[in-house]
């Protein structure tokens, strides 16, 4: 078939230079991996995992794969990100060896494992590139499958592209939506729950999603036969096939070792989906793993020798080279040299990413190493310094940290001397500078972040009435942001047709479209997984998890591929999504819940905003939609139908990000909380009026970021006395708003009560009205609390309550 088709388009002279050039990238690619274990063994590197034995079928793949298509990937796939021109053998061992230099290891400037791989979407100052004029690969996660719920995001973006009209620079994100999302996959992964539920979601979708199985029969030392029924993942996933009248997939199985048939079942994929959106999965089975799972063992445990024989048999490159011999594409020879460059140009590029890593290294040890040597000459402690000096001279490859480390010792010896200033400012920088390479772009660096957004107020008509449901004020602020921008959209279940739960989206499916404001099934992972991928591409969604407590669903998701985009990717990715929920207080162990302490602790580089109305929550998603970051917002469960102010400048106010709102001002202690838990707080506040105590009440707002104007300490200053009031579980929340206030606040210098956090029960909440008084604090146990501290600065003017 490849021959066929390759005659009427190109000459056998020309076929035949594409065929040597990818046997050569396969050769060169193998040898990464060949060479790259040894780099591990000797101790150069950390730790290796690598794509021998998937090279032919990732050079097929990266055949059809055009520009602006994306990848959401496994950790295999050095073979197709060399294929597509954006992996380099000098930049593979750069990432083996961690180099924090992104122009040496742009996948993630060292912060990932080698193996893990990404393209950069965005230019210095944050803005987009053109995402259609290259090639696009998402990101990389280790956890297995982790990548799938990101892959139908990508997906659907283009479907959304090609039938949603009028969004801003969308020829920047798009070609009318003609755009595939590639994955890839082991096969001993498709045991994870992630994956089923993304086939699902995208068979149901209907979106362009090539979906690859590298399949070699081992998921680590596990048999396949332990792994998937049938031991076959595209025999029990028949009945996804797609039929006459029905949605459903493009079901195609090839052998792995089989080049010639691979590109041709790549190039049937790749029309299927790019032009019909329709998803196809491609199972390429009879792989093999000629090193086994990782460089921490060795497969000769684990699989027989007629296994190891088989695979040596089948290598899928050894398998290219006969049949290049049996077609005349080259003589045994040619092939011979053809591997020995190869090798040449691995053993060099691996020289060339160790120089460009150590050398920087040793050049900062000789530094050091002569300001120790100048220090030591009048050190009364000479002997010693020079010792150290010498041990750290002798390091032929230093790592930064033993440089440091010894600076710090020969610090402690000379604490009285005058060499102290100058090294002590030679640690400081050095440890400044250094430090920035492990912990920079956690959260956006660029004028598009959060703080770049000015507050304001919204605007009420004179003589305004609290007399709106909160939940209109959401639906006509969101039905605002619809218009504003044509690139919003939101998604969750029983967000559409009813609009939602609550009512907050009243209408505006009707008015805006199925594709826009969309019911999606109970999938809590991959609606997680949409909202990514589209945010990947220039798209903003709201993602809706309809209740807090089903966030745990999600919060893998969330925590290791949402967090983590940036950071991993030093700022060259961003998926500024919006997750949108509901929590707090309602009925029972899972309708209200506020596991909030595991969640900001979870999910470090996302915001996490606690607004206690819904016009505050209405001025973050105003907020948010003006910058380029993630952010989960807490919309107050039982406030949708409490009475509000109605605005005039829907769409337009902003609740500042990482800004506390003082509700009111006292003298006697000052009480912090957030959400719904402040209205109780706001009525113990009245009540304890009445007995003499005047509590000053600090709205946190947001918890991620958290005072950035630490505004909370000024109040401490004043009042001497705090309180936490918290839902969550004793030491979840509140212990973290502690360590903000007494650690980073310094509020310790002006107490003159101990810090006191006042919390739900440790169990979770039990169902009726009778078990949310019991479990979580009431407004008699905010009184209390607060009386008894009170009772213990002056007792005689408060008695004891019991």
């Amino acid at each position: 078939m490849i021959k066929e088709k390759t005659n009427t388009t190109l000459t056998f002279e020309d076929f035949k230079i594409e065929v040597l050039n990818d046997y050569k990238l396969a050769i060169i690619s193998r040898e990464c991996s060949l060479l790259g274990r040894k780099e591990v063994l000797t101790g150069k590197a950390k730790f290796g995992i690598f794509g021998d034995g998937k090279e032919v079928p990732q050079l097929a793949m990266a055949k059809a794969f055009k520009n602006g298509d994306f990848r959401s990937g496994y950790y295999r796939d050095q073979t197709f990100m060399m294929a597509i021109g954006e992996l380099t053998v000098q930049q593979f061992f750069a990432g083996l060896y961690g180099h924090t230099d992104v122009e040496q290891e742009p996948m993630s400037a060292g912060r990932q494992m080698g193996g893990h791989f990404a393209t950069h979407s965005l230019n210095e100052d944050g803005t987009w590139k053109n995402l259609t004029k290259q090639k696009n690969s998402s990101a990389d996660i280790s956890p297995t499958a982790g990548q799938m719920p990101r892959l139908l995001g990508l997906a659907q973006a283009s479907k959304i592209y090609r039938q949603v009209s009028g969004i801003p620079n969308a020829a920047n994100f798009s070609n009318e939506g003609n755009e595939i999302a590639w994955g890839t996959i082991g096969n001993a992964s498709t045991s994870e729950g992630l994956f089923f539920e993304t086939i699902n979601a995208a068979g149901v979708l209907q979106v362009p999603m090539v979906m690859s199985v590298w399949d070699d029969e081992y998921g680590i030392s596990v048999h396949a036969k332990h792994q998937t029924t049938k031991e076959n993942i595209s025999e029990i996933l028949k009945g996804y096939q797609r039929e006459n009248g029905s949605n459903g997939y493009e079901i195609l199985k090839v052998k792995g070792w089989d080049y010639a048939d691979l590109i041709a079942t790549y190039e049937k994929a790749a029309d299927i989906a790019r032009e019909n959106h329709i998803p196809v999965l491609i199972h390429v089975n009879e792989l093999t793993q000629p090193q086994g799972h990782s460089s921490s063992g060795s497969h000769e445990r684990y699989k027989d020798a007629n296994r190891l024989a088989w695979e040596r048999d089948f290598d899928c490159i050894r398998q290219m080279k006969l049949w290049m011999i049996a077609i005349n594409i080259a003589s045994p020879e040619e092939i011979d040299a053809i591997d020995a460059q190869a090798k040449k140009n691995v053993l060099e590029g691996k020289k060339a990413a160790w120089n460009a890593f150590i050398e920087p290294i040793i050049e900062e040890q000789k530094q050091l190493v002569g300001l120790l040597e100048k220090i030591a000459e009048t050190s009364k402690n000479k002997d010693r310094i020079l010792q150290f000096t010498s041990d750290l001279n002798s390091i032929k490859s230093p790592l930064k940290k033993e440089i440091l480390v010894t600076a710090r010792k020969v610090l402690r010896l000379i604490l009285n001397e005058n060499g102290k200033e100058e090294l002590s400012q030679w640690i400081s920088s050095y440890t400044k500078t250094t430090q920035e390479k492990f912990s920079s772009n956690l959260f956006s660096e660029t004028d598009l972040n959060v703080f770049s957004v000015e507050k304001v107020l919204p605007v009420y008509p004179e003589n305004a009435k609290e007399d709106t449901d909160g939940r209109m004020i959401l639906r006509d602020n969101f039905d605002a942001i619809f218009t504003k921008y044509p690139e919003t959209l939101i998604f969750g279940e029983d967000a559409g047709n009813i609009g939602d739960v609550n009512q907050g989206l009243e209408g505006m499916q009707e008015k805006y479209g199925e594709l826009r404001v969309a019911d999606v099934g109970i999938r809590e992972a991959t609606i997680l997984g949409q909202g990514i991928g589209m945010a990947l591409r220039g798209l903003r969604p709201i993602a809706e998890i309809q209740y807090l407590d089903y966030l745990l669903y999600a919060i893998q998701i969330m925590s290791d591929d949402l967090a983590t985009l940036r950071y991993r990717t030093v700022g060259k990715q961003k998926a500024p999504l919006i997750i949108r929920t509901r929590g707090h207080r309602l009925e029972g162990i899972w309708h209200s819940g506020s596991p909030m302490g595991m969640i900001i602790n979870a999910i470090r580089g996302i915001h996490v905003l606690v607004p206690r109305n819904m016009t505050q929550a209405a001025g973050f998603y105003n907020s948010l939609l003006e910058c380029d970051e993630p952010a989960l917002v807490i919309e107050c469960l039982n406030g949708y139908r409490l009475k509000e102010k109605m605005p005039l400048n829907y769409g337009e106010f902003k609740t500042p990000i990482g800004v506390v709102e003082t509700l009111k001002e006292g003298a006697d202690i000052t009480l912090v909380s957030y959400g719904s838990t402040l209205r109780l707080v706001q009525q113990a506040a009245n009540e304890l009026l009445e007995v003499g105590i005047d509590c000053e009440i600090i709205d946190l707002q947001s918890l991620l970021p958290f005072d950035i104007n630490q505004d909370v300490v000024k109040s401490i200053a004043k009042t001497n006395r705090l309180l936490v009031i918290d839902e969550d579980v004793p030491g979840g929340a509140s212990a973290y708003i502690l360590q903000q206030i007494i650690e980073q606040q310094d509020a310790y210098n002006y107490l003159d009560s101990k810090p006191q956090t006042l919390t739900a029960k440790a169990h979770r909440p039990a169902y009726g009205t009778d078990g949310d008084y019991f479990s979580k604090p009431s407004a008699e146990d905010i009184f209390e609390k607060v009386y008894a501290m009170m009772n213990e600065v002056n007792p005689s003017k408060y008695p004891n309550l019991y």
